[in-house]
């Protein structure tokens, strides 16, 4: 049965009030698309998850979405701060929990894998030990030198950008690989975006690519362009014009809210947001063809 459906109607449905949301990917495929959609529906009192939040999470909260922030590193990618929140939660207007990078991914892990939370070793980072008490430090049972443990993450919604997808939610994605399947797996509801729908023959054809599996997948939708301004390896570039724009737009928050009424609330959805950037950022952002070797994969 086919779980294809619009990104407006899947927000609607399964990104909830209250919910702990988490947009995935790391530097590229993020899915901003579903962001904005979810500032259009005017999606309140979320808490907002993910290592790296990116611009995705600053216009987010800048947007009214957010209570909470749950994050390893915040800033703007080779630019600065994320201003919009680092002022939220210099002003006490944002519940945060911060962890390490590995301390987030291991969260995830602990949910994909149905546990109450994973050790790691220790590091460095003491102060956000300190900073967060929902990081512990318990007795090795074999005896060896105590172990840094951290709770599980499970989501109520985590939203997933892929290069390709079938109608079933079987996907492949390729370039950095980021948290994209520990999200999805340790998720309640996962909603899938992906630049292109093929055949389940294509997904097929290349299985070890198959990172999400449909059985996890609650819902599937077509959004070409949807992590403007990250990239989606093989398909456009990132904009780092953009980003250095924003920097200069999240100093105010007059030319904040002129953005967002711009760019998303008076945007109807991703197809015209691409529009309306403009054939110039069009060729801006195309990239070039550079194939992969073919695999034989023999017969089966």
């Amino acid at each position: 049965m086919s779980k294809l459906v619009t990104l407006q109607e899947v927000i609607s449905e399964y990104v909830h009030d209250g919910d702990v949301v988490y947009a995935a990917g790391f530097t590229h495929l993020i899915p901003f698309a579903a962001g904005h959609e979810i500032i259009r529906q005017k999606k309140r009192d979320l808490t907002l998850a993910r290592a790296t939040p990116d611009l995705i999470y600053d216009q987010m909260v800048a947007a009214g979405c957010a209570r909470k922030v749950i994050f390893s590193y915040m800033g703007n990618p080779g630019v600065g701060s994320l201003r919009l929140v680092r002022s939220a939660l210099e002003k006490g207007q944002l519940e945060w929990e911060e962890y390490s990078h590995f301390g987030m991914i291991t969260r995830l892990q602990a949910g994909a894998s149905g546990l109450p939370f994973l050790p790691m070793n220790q590091t460095g980072a003491e102060s956000l030990e300190k900073a967060n008490p929902l990081i512990k430090r318990i007795p090795d049972p074999y005896g060896g030198k105590d172990v840094i443990v951290v709770p599980a993450l499970n989501p109520d919604v985590a939203i997933v950008h892929v290069q390709r997808a079938d109608e079933q939610g079987n996907a492949h994605l390729w370039g950095i690989i980021g948290e994209q399947k520990e999200a999805a797996f340790a998720a309640k509801r996962v909603i899938l975006t992906a630049e292109e729908i093929v055949d389940s023959s294509v997904i097929r054809s290349d299985p070890n690519r198959t990172m999400i599996p449909g059985i996890i997948v609650d819902a599937v939708c077509h959004v070409p362009y949807a992590c403007h301004p990250s990239y989606a390896q093989g398909y456009y570039d990132r904009d780092n014009e953009f980003y250095l724009q924003w920097d200069k737009v999240s100093e105010s928050a007059e030319a904040t809210q002129k953005y967002l009424e711009e760019w998303v609330y008076d945007v109807k959805d991703r197809n015209e947001y691409w529009e309306k950037l403009g054939a110039e950022t069009h060729k801006r952002l195309e990239v070039k063809a550079q194939m992969s070797e073919p695999i034989n994969y023999g017969q089966y």
